[in-house]
Formats: structure tokens, sequence, C-alpha cells
């Protein structure tokens, strides 16, 4: 054989070996003349046009897609043919055998003779039909879920082991005065302050490394300059990528705190005249007991009752009486400082503890409120104003005392003491 022959056979063997190539490779690849006739197309092209790749040779896309729907194909080879310069993009075609629209990732290269001129072009195409079926599907469920996340009532995001943000709802973003896209992928220390970034730290780490649920009360400062509370939900879990991540849920329960508060503040608050009540005075005179005896402190405690106050209800009624006991309070309460508990104990019956008061002290401390009514009637209305007098006992703290019980009855002997001596009277007893 001569070489010639040699030759040619291995260029016949060269061209079998790359077509074989190309009818496997999982895509379109064609040639087209100038005319827009094709003058190659590999074995998946004949397929998809459901004929063989001779009966293709030679003719247009007018044969296999319907133009009249769709000409990007026309259109994209003109830019390549133009331009004499690569065209990446997406077609959409319409094929005539089955009346499919099919989406596809294009490469078309015009094909250059010797001297540089076009003679043609070549391409490959990618049916991402499916693909981009679910990109679509996916951005639908994305743009469903954000809706949901932005209108649920609560901070909603995703976080990373490396305190990266992963994911944030409306609300979050919001609450930090950024746009979303300006969180995801940045650490919380650059979207909030050090301090507030490493206080939801600490339970974020707890989350991490119980690899378990944690449910905890969180308080920040907003936008407003208000301290807010929120009661958060952080749930770890973990993804293909193997970086750990937890889903925080936080509520705002600022409302709920402040009312909790409120009630509490109720319940230690006497309702008529504003002072505390008789149960917050013997909770904090039991506690102060017990600090008094153990730091060897002195601590005091005056018994007050209105003088003749049945008589005030019996001539004037009742909402006199009680604004004789809400005046009486308002009297008294710009005295007393700020470590002593004066309350209501009930009726017409108040009580003052005064911690680190002596007996001296005490005693002073009740003469100087039974000269304060004594020189002050009260007003309740421009036709009634009210001498008001009080009596007074006075007890303080003994080395023989067990309890604070034993401390205030005898301050109520001490005042049922100064009653007797004709009221308007202050009685200290030992």
């Amino acid at each position: 054989m001569s070489d010639n022959e040699n030759n040619i056979e291995a260029l016949l063997l060269q061209v079998q070996v790359m077509s074989s190539v190309l009818d496997n490779i999982g895509s379109y690849v064609y040639s087209k003349d100038l005319a827009g006739k094709y003058t190659y197309v590999n074995a998946d092209v004949a397929k998809l046009f459901q004929t063989s790749v001779q009966d293709i040779i030679g003719k247009d896309d007018s044969h296999f897609f319907d133009l009249d729907i769709s000409n990007e194909i026309n259109q994209n080879d003109l830019k390549v043919i133009r331009n004499k310069a690569p065209l990446i993009t997406e077609e959409n075609n319409v094929i005539k055998s089955t009346g499919k629209v099919n989406t596809y990732q294009i490469i078309k290269k015009p094909i250059l003779d010797n001297k540089g001129n076009v003679i043609g072009i070549s391409g490959i195409s990618v049916d991402i039909t499916e693909k981009k079926a679910l990109e679509a599907e996916n951005q639908e469920q994305k743009y469903l879920l954000d809706v949901i996340l932005d209108n649920v009532d609560a901070y909603i995001y995703m976080k990373d082991d490396n305190r990266y943000f992963r994911y944030v709802n409306d609300r979050v973003a919001k609450l930090f005065g950024l746009p979303a896209k300006d969180i995801i992928g940045k650490r919380d220390i650059d979207v909030i302050s050090q301090a507030d970034a490493d206080h939801f730290w600490q339970t974020d780490k707890l989350a991490f490394e119980s690899n378990d649920k944690v449910i905890i009360n969180e308080t920040l400062k907003a936008a407003d300059n208000k301290i807010h509370h929120y009661l958060s939900v952080k749930v770890p879990c973990h993804f293909k990528d193997d970086y750990k991540t937890l889903i925080g849920f936080s509520t705002d329960v600022t409302e709920l705190y402040q009312l909790k508060e409120k009630f509490e503040q109720l319940a230690n608050i006497d309702e008529l005249t504003g002072l505390y009540n008789r149960r917050y005075f013997f909770d904090n005179a039991n506690r102060e007991f017990n600090r008094a005896e153990r730091h060897q402190q002195a601590l005091a405690v005056i018994s007050i009752d209105v003088d003749r106050f049945k008589t005030i209800n019996d001539k004037y009624g009742h909402p006199v009486g009680d604004q004789v006991l809400v005046k009486v309070a308002q009297l008294i309460t710009p005295t007393v400082r700020s470590e002593d508990i004066f309350a209501r104990i009930g009726g017409e019956e108040f009580s003052i503890l005064l911690p680190n008061t002596s007996r001296h002290e005490s005693q002073q401390t009740a003469e100087r409120l039974r000269h304060l009514l004594d020189n002050n009637p009260i007003s309740i209305t421009d036709d009634i104003s009210l001498p008001i007098k009080i009596s007074l006992g006075v007890s303080v703290l003994k080395a023989a005392d067990t309890s604070f019980q034993d401390l205030y009855a005898r301050s109520d002997i001490a005042l049922y003491k100064a009653k007797s001596m004709g009221r308007n009277n202050v009685y200290l007893i030992d």
C-alpha cells in the first residue's frame, strides 16, 4: 500500500473516531454554511429532528424549527457571522416535529477560510429545558417561601459556626437596618455592634456545642433606641457541604415582658395610695431583718395609724376617707429615704421600715412625721379641710429577736400605747 493510501486511510480513521466522539458527546453539534444550510450534524441532532443525518445535510432550520414562533436561531447565526466572534447565550426553539419548546445553552463560533473570511458557523447546543424548568420551580418555591418567612411574626435567620449569616428574613433586615443582601454572607460582628453580636453568639454557641435545640430569652437595643425582649428558639442543622448551621426563630415579646413587669408591680403596689402593699413590705422586711442580723446592723420599724379615721368615714363618707389616706401618703412619701420602705399595711394603717437606723434616729423620724401631719391640715375640697392627726409606734431590733415578726409586733404594741395616751403621739418601745 502506498504512502498516499496510508495517509488517506489514517485520515478516514481519524474522521471516524471524531465522528464517534461527537455522536456520543451528549450535546447537539453542527455546522452551517453562510446560507444557513447544515454541512454537518451529529447523531443527537438527527435524533432531535427525528430523521437521518443525510436528510438534514443541505437543509436550513426552516425545515426543522418553527421560525415563525421563534427566530432566535437565525438571529444568533447572523450575529456570529456579522461580528466574526463567538457567541454564548441561550435559545428557545420550537421543534416542528413535536411542537415542543426547548431551551438550549449554545456556543456558536465563526468558521474562517485561509484568508480569514467567514465561510460558515459551528455550534454546540446543550438542552437545558429541564434545568430551566427546575430553576423556575425553585425560584417560585423560593419566592413563596420568602413571602411566608417575611410575613411570619418572627425574626428568622440562619448562621453557621463561623458566625456568617446564611439567610435572614425581611424582619431581621429591618431590625438591623440593612438590606438582606448586605447581611447574608457576612459575620454578625460586621452588621451589628460587637456587644450585641457577642451577646447572641453565646446562645448560638450553646446550640452548636450541645447539638440540640435551645430556647432562651434575649435582649437587644433596637433602632428606636429602646430595649426589646425576644423569645428565641435556635435549632442546629447540617448540610452536605459539612458546615454547621443553626436556624434561629426570635419573637418580639417586649409587650408581654412589659405587661409581666406591670403585673408584678401591681402585685406589690397598693392600688389606692400608690405605696407598697402589705405583701411587699413583709417580703422585704424579712430580708432586711436577716441582713441586719448577719451584719450586726441597726433596724427600726415605725407603725402609723390615722387617728379617728372611722369618724371621718362616718361624717364625710368613704370617698373622702380614701382621699385622706392618699393625702397622708403624699405628705409622708417625700420625707422617706430611698432605702426605707413605706407601705400601706391595711385600712388606715401604714408602716415604715428603716434600715441602719438607731433608736434615737427612728424616734426623731417618727416625731418629725407627727409634726408634719399636725401642722398640715389636709384639703379635700374648697369646703373641706381636715386637721388629720396620726399616732406612731416605734421599735428597734433587739438581740433576742428571732424574726421580723418580733420587731413588728413590738411596733404594733407601741402604736397601741401611743393611741391610748390620747392619740397624736409617738411611743418607742424597748
